[in-house]
């Protein structure tokens, strides 16, 4: 009973669509079978959702039916881990929201130093890429304008050559601080990245010698990219 009583304060006290797992009802080990068959019940009440093993959330009803939790509320203990950033979230779910994609995301794609195998949780695939760069709450808007560009070939709903034009208006409204992380960031990505990083930033009159740099002369990148929407790409053997 003190159980249940604790675990229906919890649930009473935290917003709809927040995830919580075992931990967070903070039970002594000996006691969390029992607590397991609290939420079960609560789960088969429609108090809780059961989002994977260990794992529920609080459910939000509207007209249209239960809304899930977002992508970072799903995943939030792989972005964060005793307030230390380990993780970011890109992907479709973040092409979204920067305007490259209007697709909503099957799968949840997170950003992280190491490598990881996919893992499901509930209906979603969490897959994970790799990053070579320390991830800072502060990077990790340029960090996702870099694995949009990585991944360009790739967003769906879209064309490169429309995925070009957002990155042309995102980039030039970045302040040159921000232009020359992005290039210093961009160190860690394969050539092709930073040749179509360097065409892109070239068309919008950043500074980019000391990307140009960082490339073999005489290497060529083909990329689906049309003369049309980047005229810069020829500076930088795009093909």
């Amino acid at each position: 009973m003190i159980i249940a009583r604790q675990v229906k304060q919890k649930i009473e006290t935290i917003p709809e669509g927040v995830v919580l797992g075992i931990k967070d009802f903070q039970v002594e080990t000996q006691y969390e079978p029992t607590l397991v068959k609290v939420l079960n019940r609560l789960v088969k009440q429609g108090d809780l959702e059961r989002l994977s093993k260990g794992k529920y959330y609080k459910p939000k009803r509207t007209m249209f039916g239960l809304l899930k939790p977002s992508a970072s509320e799903i995943a939030k203990d792989l972005l964060e881990r005793n307030g230390e950033i380990i993780g970011y979230i890109t992907g479709t779910t973040a092409f979204a929201g920067m305007g490259l994609t209007t697709q909503i995301a099957s799968s949840i794609v997170i950003g992280t130093n190491k490598y990881r195998r996919p893992i499901k949780r509930g209906e979603y695939t969490i897959r994970f890429l790799v990053q070579d760069n320390q991830i800072t709450e502060k990077n990790i808007p340029l960090l996702r304008i870099l694995d949009a560009i990585r991944l360009i070939r790739e967003i769906p709903a879209t064309t490169p050559d429309e995925s070009i034009a957002v990155l042309q208006k995102t980039m030039s409204c970045l302040p040159k601080k921000e232009q020359d992380e992005l290039v210093s960031l961009s160190k860690s990505y394969t050539p092709y990245v930073r040749a179509l990083l360097g065409a892109i930033l070239e068309s919008v009159g950043a500074d980019v010698d000391d990307l140009r740099n960082t490339l073999n002369g005489v290497t060529t990148y083909k990329l689906p990219v049309s003369i049309q929407s980047l005229p810069t790409k020829n500076n930088w053997n795009i093909v």
